[in-house]
């Protein structure tokens, strides 16, 4: 066979693979729209080419959803957001990937036919970056209820640890008890890392974390720009088109034949870093920003991007 004759073999090859993923359709299961999950879908859409129907859980009438996907019989289910994930976690005969979930492990147990990418950043990666931003730190601080997050705080005292630094962990039930709990830690951390933590994360808990930061000139840590935009120094954060791209390579991959076992459930690749410059200020932090890719400021933030391991 001549090398030409074996490049139009190849090229029919790549050719019939990109019209069979493309006859393939995928349901998209999306918790609502808002900017993050359109990002995210921007993003699976960027990379898997099969045809693609959508089901918005926030605008359907018909609550069973589960109901709706078996009368479309889709080849794959991309569930954006923790409640589309939990809504369709029951079907087991369709491959199903996940993203824009945090704490996946709280909503799955052993299902064999779902994969996906977690939007919680490795707990080492976050405290590298943190170190990298303010490196005299030698305590961190936070707050959790242990039925939620008590996971996760167990990987940050574990890496914490390896690291040098201490951790004072203090545990609540209800947010009533959040103001006390954050006051015993006065002049006895350096920051203070907000988790994703619902009993934690009232609008009154924020507000009362945001005044202990300035009053007492500790940082504030968290995973989310919104806070940042509120006052807090620095979140480490999902970038929600490059999650998308990454859940979309996955299903490529089950499209193509892979079984979903062989799919290990992963951790984001790519994080952004998003400083508030006048916070970093008003608590005298020299900015020494963790990414790879400074962007312009917006306000008094700027952002970072950072490559995962």
């Amino acid at each position: 066979m001549t090398i030409k004759n074996v490049s139009i073999l190849l090229l029919s090859l790549l050719l019939f693979s990109d019209l069979a993923l493309a006859e393939q359709e995928v349901v998209i299961v999306q918790t609502m729209r808002v900017k993050p999950y359109e990002q995210a879908l921007k993003g699976f859409r960027s990379v898997c080419s099969s045809e693609i129907s959508r089901i918005v859980v926030s605008e359907l009438e018909e609550p069973d959803v589960v109901r709706r996907i078996f009368r479309i019989r889709p080849d794959l289910v991309l569930a954006i957001g923790q409640d589309a994930l939990s809504r369709v976690r029951a079907i087991e005969d369709i491959p199903i990937v996940y993203l824009m979930v945090l704490n996946p492990h709280s909503v799955l147990s052993g299902e064999k036919n779902i994969t996906g990418v977690s939007m919680n950043i490795p707990e080492d990666e976050q405290l590298t970056a943190l170190l990298h931003a303010l490196p005299h730190t030698k305590t961190v601080g936070l707050l959790y209820d242990p039925a939620r997050t008590g996971p996760i705080v167990q990987r940050v005292q574990a890496v914490a640890r390896e690291k040098g630094v201490s951790v004072i962990a203090k545990k609540i039930h209800n947010e009533r008890e959040a103001p006390s709990r954050i006051m015993e830690m006065k002049g006895r951390i350096d920051v203070f890392w907000m988790l994703p933590d619902v009993t934690v994360l009232t609008p009154q808990t924020v507000e009362f974390l945001l005044l202990f930061s300035l009053e007492n000139k500790v940082p504030l840590l968290t995973f989310s720009e919104q806070y940042v935009d509120l006052g807090a120094f620095m979140s480490i954060g999902i970038d929600a088109f490059d999650m998308g791209s990454q859940a979309g390579e996955m299903a490529n991959k089950i499209l193509s034949g892979k079984d979903v076992s062989g799919l290990a459930r992963a951790y984001a690749r790519r994080a952004i870093v998003t400083t508030n410059v006048m916070i970093a200020g008003k608590l005298g932090i020299p900015l020494n920003l963790a990414g790879d890719l400074r962007t312009p400021m917006r306000g008094n933030l700027v952002r970072d991007a950072l490559k995962l391991n």
